[in-house]
């Protein structure tokens, strides 16, 4: 595997991770219990660590495969093409969810959860993109 992907995916899926804690876990933790339906939610003690973990680090290979071949090579590529990778993805996600479940109580949570994965992504893009290196010439 390209070394890129790796170091894309390593760096980023940290990043995804403490992101994720950050902005989920504390800045938007409360807002969204009470925007949104808790019944399946597991306790914090509860929940499946390693699936969390491994989560992050596939979204980061995603992302970072996403970066690679839109051609992303600077920072603001970075920026740029995380935000919309991370809005899109949320707005998908959590369209399906609106439409099957009754997880959300209105359309509040799912455009704060966009713009916060916009804002997630674009953080996670630019990390994978500084520290992923140059492409090595033949």
């Amino acid at each position: 595997m390209n070394t890129q992907i790796l170091k894309g995916t390593l760096f980023g899926g940290i990043a995804n991770f403490f992101l994720g804690w950050l902005i989920y876990g504390i800045l938007l933790m409360e807002f969204m219990k009470s925007n949104s339906n808790q019944c399946a939610t597991r306790p914090e003690m509860e929940m499946i660590w390693w699936a969390m973990i491994v989560s992050c680090f596939v979204y980061a290979l995603f992302l970072t495969l996403f970066l690679k071949w839109s051609g992303s090579s600077t920072w603001l590529d970075g920026l740029k093409t995380g935000a919309l990778f991370g809005c899109l993805f949320a707005v998908t996600v959590d369209l399906s969810f609106y439409s099957m479940t009754t997880m959300f109580n209105s359309f509040t949570p799912i455009f704060v959860d966009a713009i916060a994965s916009a804002i997630m992504a674009a953080i996670v893009g630019l990390v994978i993109v500084l520290l992923w290196g140059k492409p090595k010439t033949a």
